[in-house]
């Protein structure tokens, strides 16, 4: 065989190959750019240790002691003290809105006690829907504590934080207090489900129906481009119901994952979110030019879905540029709105943000997609 070999039959293979590659950009962009992005997606925005937590603060005892505490825990650069609550339904709020993580409870009498030797008690509520999220600060409590009881006491009361620490720090976890991976992962895990399917299957399928040449009679219709997206989309909102069903279904039984929340709050944002896939599988279809491009733009989009929403990795732990570009993907609310209502009890009032959020994410994308939809072939 090799006496039979041409170096110039070969080079002339050779040769169109790299003219087909250059010509087929999408796949030639995402050979280079794939691994560029995981690169600095996994090398300066992935981090399990998050730090800059959002903090609320209940003071009802502000002694010398107190200000230690709290300067200590704001100097570990685990807690970011943003405002103060009154009382305990407050604070509940905001742990289940997602505006704090810790909520500070600091009792009444608390430096009298801890001059009567009575072992008063500093209780910090814990948002636990992502255990990963606040173990680190919850581990750096002990010695947050010891370095304000070092600091502030002195005499006879020194001598006694020398054996038993004369208070203690209560962290109660709260929607999570087993700390179980799969309560956190699970709901999650829906939303990069839906993303998956939904993108994936829509793209192919008006891909192929272009490749097949069946778009060309809808193009010689008077069909108005929105009146095309509308009527491909509509039809998969069915398939993500099934879905959807058969998930959580089986995250009850299966996982014991509780639902613990307002079905009307799930239900318009699942519904909001299935469109807002389904709407950036039809604008990946103006795109591409055959199926396999739209398959691999579909799984550039998963991507981001995975690593900057939440779902692997705690979103507060990402700097600041990975977390506006999570902001922009719908899986990010998505994620919050269905740990919000299946873990923490949020009716529709706590997840109107994420209601916004989807809302407007799916207007930019239609109209993107309106506009690059061409009411005749190329």
């Amino acid at each position: 065989m090799m006496r039979n070999f041409s170096p110039s039959r070969f080079l002339a293979v050779l040769v169109k190959e790299f003219i087909q590659m250059r010509r087929d950009r999408i796949t030639f962009a995402m050979m280079i750019g794939l691994p560029i992005i995981q690169l600095l997606l996994f090398g300066y925005a992935i981090n399990s240790d998050p730090r800059h937590l959002p903090t609320l603060v209940e003071v009802k005892d502000d002694g010398p002691l107190v200000r230690a505490t709290l300067a200590g825990m704001a100097t570990s650069t685990y807690f970011d003290f943003s405002g103060t609550v009154h009382g305990s339904a407050e604070g509940e709020t905001a742990l289940r809105r997602g505006d704090a993580s810790f909520v500070v409870v600091i009792p009444d009498d608390f430096e009298r006690d801890v001059v009567r030797g009575l072992s008063p008690e500093i209780l910090i509520a814990a948002d636990a829907s992502d255990p990963s999220a606040i173990s680190g600060a919850a581990a750096a409590m002990n010695g947050i504590v010891q370095g304000a009881i070092a600091q502030t006491l002195t005499g006879p009361l020194a001598a006694q934080a020398g054996g038993a620490p004369p208070f203690s720090v209560i962290i109660h976890r709260q929607y999570n207090p087993e700390g179980r991976t799969s309560t956190n992962i699970v709901p999650g895990l829906l939303a990069i489900i839906l993303s998956m399917t939904m993108v994936m299957i829509t793209a192919v399928a008006i891909v192929k129906e272009t490749e097949r040449g069946t778009m060309e009679m809808l193009i010689s219709t008077p069909v108005r481009p929105f009146e095309v997206m509308l009527g491909k989309i509509l039809p998969y909102v069915l398939v993500g119901y099934v879905q959807t069903f058969v998930f959580v279904t089986a995250a009850a039984i299966l996982f014991a994952v509780p639902f613990e929340g307002a079905y009307l709050a799930f239900f318009i944002g699942f519904n909001l979110f299935i469109l807002d896939n389904l709407a950036l599988g039809f604008l990946i279809s103006t795109a591409a030019r055959n199926q396999m491009q739209a398959m691999q733009l579909s799984f550039f989009t998963i991507l981001p879905s995975i690593l900057l929403s939440g779902f692997m990795f705690p979103f507060a732990g990402m700097p600041g540029w990975a977390q506006a570009l999570g902001t922009a993907v719908p899986a990010t609310h998505f994620i919050r709105l269905v740990r919000k209502v299946m873990l923490k009890g949020a009716g529709v009032a706590d997840v109107t943000v994420e209601f916004w959020a989807l809302t407007i994410i799916l207007v930019a994308i239609t109209l993107i997609a309106m506009l690059r939809y061409r009411q005749t072939l190329d």
